[in-house]
């Protein structure tokens, strides 16, 4: 009976409608209606603008880190650092030996510039300094504390002697100018340079510089609370005004509803007569 009833559907032109396939079932080439949710953004941008209000806002912690590098460095400096005093001396390298100076005197001089200053870096000039004002370190030690510079274009010689006590500084820096002369009149067979400079005692510490050690701790602390504060918002998952749940998933805010932060506890104590009663 049920088929005789569908060719008679089909006869009279009135087809039956077979039942639409849905769900999982459905052909590959059927067209669905489908609600596909707006694509979310996985890259995490940084607003510089609101970074920029984050930062004003957040001043109070800036300025307290800051200012605690800053004690803290200054501190450090002061108290456990030792100072350091450099002095210096000069000799002056030419032949003496004519009047007039000329050029060949004035290259000659250049030239052993640089012979001079190799002189310094031999054990036997250390070991005569060493054993002249009795001190009690070794050639290496000795090598760390002294400098030899020759400036450009000139024939002098700067002897410069790093140390903690300013007075030691200075009687190194001393006797290695007259050790160094004598040794190289005596070995060179050349004319003594001649001391222009003797070392005076240095009053003022060269090192470490306190002033500048304290700006740059406040510079790290400011900039290290500028970092906690730019990691914090980057890390930062939760959506807290409207815009930004428009802004992260494209949905519209149908409805705002407040947090009412709780009353503090108003309740009055009794009085005296009230609990009489």
């Amino acid at each position: 009976m049920p088929e005789q009833q569908k060719r008679r559907g089909y006869m009279a032109g009135y087809p039956e409608r077979e039942q639409e396939p849905h769900g999982a079932y459905a052909p590959a080439g059927m067209a669905r209606e489908s609600v596909t949710p707006p694509a979310s953004n996985n890259v995490k941008t940084i607003d510089l603008v609101e970074l920029m209000y984050r930062l004003l806002g957040s001043w109070k912690l800036i300025t307290c880190l800051a200012v605690g590098f800053a004690l803290i460095i200054g501190a450090y400096t002061s108290y456990f650092v030792t100072p350091m005093y450099e002095a210096t001396s000069i000799i002056y390298v030419l032949s003496n030996r004519d009047s007039a100076i000329n050029m060949s005197d004035l290259q000659l001089g250049s030239e052993l510039t640089q012979d001079y200053i190799k002189v310094f870096q031999m054990w036997e000039v250390h070991e005569e300094v060493i054993s002249n004002l009795n001190l009690p370190y070794s050639y290496s030690q000795m090598r760390s504390m002294l400098s030899v510079v020759n400036d450009n274009d000139t024939r002098m010689l700067d002897i410069t002697v790093t140390s903690a006590d300013p007075q030691q500084a200075a009687d190194i820096a001393n006797e290695y100018a007259q050790v160094a002369s004598q040794y190289i009149a005596d070995t060179m067979a050349t004319d003594k340079p001649n001391i222009m400079s003797v070392a005076l005692v240095p009053s003022n510490p060269v090192s470490p510089n306190r002033s500048r050690n304290i700006v740059l701790g406040f510079l790290l602390g400011g900039m290290l609370a500028a970092g906690i504060i730019t990691v914090r918002m980057i890390m930062d998952d939760k959506y807290k005004t409207a815009e930004e749940i428009r802004r992260y998933t494209g949905l519209a805010t149908l409805a705002v509803v407040p947090v009412e932060e709780p009353r503090k506890n108003t309740k009055q104590p009794l009085t005296r007569d009230r609990r009489k009663a």
